[in-house]
């Protein structure tokens, strides 16, 4: 069957091509196995939470009628800006906008985030640029350059925000730098999340030829529950392909972690354990919880344009095993730097078992590809990539990150990374072992060899499947050079790390 949708239409219809639906939930809550959403184009303003799962031979597919014409935003649009002081409006919003999570209430922050937590997950757009988060209305108002950032003379753009208890408003201060932003497309973002499922277990979807941005994601470290604005949330067999994913502000599209209340920030909210702790731990009880070939992963993003999103592209923990990742544009992940942790990159993997990720174009990120833990049978083929290093202009953060094209840590491979194009700075970062490098163009340094492995023992699997067969630590070796091309660049900088405490 044929659902059709159209937010343009005069009234809410019921879902037939005469009489459209106005919102794609609408759809998605009716949706049977081997149907067809058929979206027109506009801007859908709205969660989409799929109730229904396909079937392996009869998928479920959600398909905008003109490529990247539909727009699905985390987004509202405010016009209710009035002069404060100078450069800077102000606007009050009702709280009862945001429902039960308010992003300009919620910080940035959970396990493995080493950057100040002072940033919330809300952010402003002015015509689609996001802006920074300033400390202070005063800082709001002198709108300085931020020395860390990637892009410097967009830094000056600025919002603040703080709330009024008394009349429950969410309250925020922007400066536009004489632009009218009841004139000017000015949106915040309200909703965690644009088109993933509440629930878990519900696959074979297919997600083709939408705009997915503008939403007030969170941290999404490997021992919690990890959103994205797009993502399958613990299913089998999606394909996310030829969308544009853009402006989230932590992950774009996760193919993560399952929220378990017993395994969640732990550190961060109990300090009970180690967070490497808790990831060993995570991948026990994700046995517990279905985290079979039979049931999780297995999907395919292709063909997509990820960009601007400030904690990485593809991000996932367990849920993206025997998955396809191939023929996307991921860049400039990271590049206002106003977060920093160690889950921040292009596409940041935790237990990428069977994971093919090739012919992918990643620059202008932190990181380009980071593998860690269980990079078992993983294969990283055909990829260029470039630029991913931080601009000698631009200061390090406190609890930044690394940059290199590729990051493979504490794994027990067999890892393949053949016929790719490294041209950064730093190709290779390689804590880990069973690795095979073949047929590669490595432009840049290889760096931190063994570094942070002390200590640490992570677990290997059954070939081709995900039940755990023991823990080992690593034991470096067994890596191979075979048929590659060095190049010896200029040598960059000496990299300190530099902790916000």
């Amino acid at each position: 069957m044929k659902i059709y949708v159209n937010v343009n239409t005069g009234h809410d219809g019921n879902g037939t091509e005469q009489m459209p639906f106005r919102h794609i939930n609408d759809a998605a809550k009716i949706a049977q196995p081997g149907d067809e959403v058929w979206v027109a184009p506009g801007v859908y303003r709205e969660y989409v939470d799929p109730v229904h799962a396909g079937r392996e031979d009869a998928r479920i597919t959600y398909r905008s009628v003109e490529p990247l014409g539909a727009v699905i935003t985390g987004a509202e649009r405010i016009q209710s800006w009035v002069p404060y002081k100078e450069n800077v409006w102000v606007c009050r919003v009702a709280n009862s906008l945001f429902g039960n999570y308010n992003p300009y209430t919620t910080m940035v922050y959970g396990d493995w985030y080493f950057a100040k937590a002072d940033k919330h997950t809300g952010c402003v757009y002015l015509n689609n640029r996001a802006l920074y988060e300033a400390g202070s209305v005063e800082e709001c108002i002198k709108a300085e350059v931020y020395e860390c950032s990637w892009v410097p003379e967009e830094s000056t753009y600025k919002w603040y925000t703080e709330q009024d208890q008394e009349k429950d408003e969410t309250v925020i201060y922007a400066n536009f730098h004489g632009a009218d932003p009841n004139e000017e497309n000015v949106e915040i973002n309200v909703r965690r999340e644009c088109f993933m499922p509440s629930k878990t277990g519900v696959g074979y979807i297919t997600v083709s030829g939408f705009v997915v941005t503008k939403a007030a994601t969170t941290w999404a470290p490997p021992a919690a529950y990890q959103d994205g604005m797009i993502g399958p949330h613990w299913s089998k067999g999606w394909i996310i392909e030829d969308c544009e994913i853009s402006n989230s502000k932590c992950a774009g599209i996760s193919l993560g972690k399952y929220y378990d209340p017993e395994n969640d920030h732990y550190f961060t909210n109990k300090y009970v354990k180690s967070p490497t702790q808790m990831e060993r731990d995570a991948v026990c009880r994700g046995q517990y919880h279905g985290w079979l070939k039979e049931k999780v992963g297995s999907h395919i993003i292709r063909r997509n344009n990820i960009h601007h999103c400030e904690q990485g592209g593809i991000i996932g923990r367990m849920g993206g095993v025997f998955s396809i990742i191939e023929d996307n544009h991921i860049h400039h992940i990271n590049n206002m730097m106003e977060l920093g942790g160690a889950e921040i990159a292009g596409i940041k993997m935790h237990a990428a078992i069977d994971v093919i990720m090739r012919r992918n174009h990643i620059h202008h990120c932190t990181m380009g590809i980071w593998c860690d833990w269980e990079a078992q049978g993983t294969r990283l083929s055909q990829n260029l990539l470039h630029d991913n290093q931080r601009p000698a202009f631009a200061k390090q953060l406190k609890g930044g990150m690394m940059c290199q094209d590729i990051f493979v840590e504490v794994g027990h491979g067999p890892t393949l990374i053949d016929n790719n194009i490294l041209l950064s700075d730093a190709s290779l970062r390689f804590a880990t072992q069973g690795v095979a490098m073949v047929h590669n163009l490595i432009c840049g340094a290889l760096t931190c060899v063994g570094e942070g492995t002390s200590w640490r023992y992570t677990p290997y699997h059954m070939p081709h499947r995900t039940e755990v067969m023991g823990f080992m630590t690593i034991l470096h070796g067994d890596d191979r050079f075979y048929n590659n091309i060095f190049v010896q660049k200029w040598p960059s900088e000496d990299f300190i790390t530099m902790h916000d405490s």
